[in-house]
């Protein structure tokens, strides 16, 4: 299964041998998808290609071709310039940043290929599809855990800080208006520190929360938007000695990273923001097949804390 995944991803102008248990259609017609991932530093889209690969095992007539971007913007452009040079039948793009990948996935769309737009946004609609997490929605779920948290509805009291992921990205902005709409109608809720762009990053958030310890003698909670920056300030808290007084929450939950850091007691809670890579696939080839597909696919979200991480983990082969 490895094997043919490599083969897949590394040599596609091979023709693979014809399984028997391929049809007749499949025989006749291979497809080759083209992902343009924006970066391979995350954990996060690490487990994005992880999915996407394992769904496109199990379709032998597609090829399955996956560039990284290198977290740098230039280079996933360049990345999508080559996908469209070798006339891929289908690109999947997940940007880096929406405005940065806005103009090469019109020249896609122009030029004849249908564009699924994984994750984050462009800033254009003319794509043939859009699949994510709707991020506001998440960020509503993680305010309602928070207001919780520090005291329910009406009595929610404490300091908080909260880290940015990237500013050029809608989905910092996104989980940050979700989580605003719940959290500024608490009056006892205060946020002590300015928006300061730590780009999903665990050691940059580390560098600023140890800051913000050193600034404030009271911190209650910390929002992250992402299971990286909100495990980072939890190390940094750790490092303090106070990681006890504080309650952690994150996005992601990754069963061997952020759900295993709830499990530990590490995280006080965090959000699933599903990977769309394997309903990638299986949306490409609905299209090549000539079926009607939706404008956007939701992918659905779901609290973790310690009261479900476990199941999550023995669900994953982790417990």
């Amino acid at each position: 299964m490895e094997r043919r995944t490599f083969l897949k991803t590394t040599a596609s102008g091979l023709i693979m041998a014809a399984s028997p248990l391929r049809s007749a259609f499949a025989q006749e017609k291979r497809f080759r998808l083209g992902f343009s991932q924006s970066t391979t530093l995350e954990p996060w889209r690490v487990q994005f290609n992880k999915d996407m690969k394992r769904e496109a095992d199990m379709h032998p007539e597609v090829d399955l071709l996956i560039s990284d971007g290198q977290d740098k913007t230039e280079k996933q452009v360049a990345d999508v310039e080559n996908f469209i040079r070798q006339g891929v039948d289908v690109l999947l793009v997940s940007p880096k940043e929406s405005a940065g990948l806005t103009g090469v996935t019109l020249k896609a769309i122009e030029a004849g290929i249908p564009v699924i737009v994984l994750d984050r946004n462009v800033n254009t609609d003319k794509f043939t599809q859009f699949i994510g997490g709707d991020n506001v929605v998440i960020g509503r779920a993680v305010g309602e855990y928070a207001v919780k948290a520090l005291g329910g509805s009406g009595q929610a009291k404490g300091n908080m800080v909260e880290i940015w992921g990237g500013f050029g990205t809608q989905a910092s902005h996104d989980r940050s208006n979700g989580f605003h709409e719940i959290a500024d109608k608490e009056k006892g809720i205060n946020l002590v520190n300015e928006k300061i762009d730590c780009d999903w990053k665990q050691n940059k958030a580390y560098d600023l929360m140890a800051n913000l310890l050193k600034a404030h003698e009271e911190i209650d909670l910390v929002y992250g938007h992402n299971d990286p920056m909100a495990y980072g300030a939890y190390l940094a808290a750790k490092d303090a000695g106070r990681e006890k007084d504080i309650k952690f929450l994150g996005i992601d939950a990754i069963p061997n990273e952020g759900v295993q850091w709830v499990n530990k007691g590490q995280l006080t809670a965090t959000f699933l923001y599903a990977t769309p890579g394997a309903e990638g696939v299986r949306q490409a080839l609905k299209i090549l097949r000539g079926e009607k597909v939706p404008k956007t696919i939701t992918l659905p979200t779901a609290t973790v804390d310690k009261s479900n991480a476990m199941q999550i983990l023995k669900e994953n082969g982790l417990g």
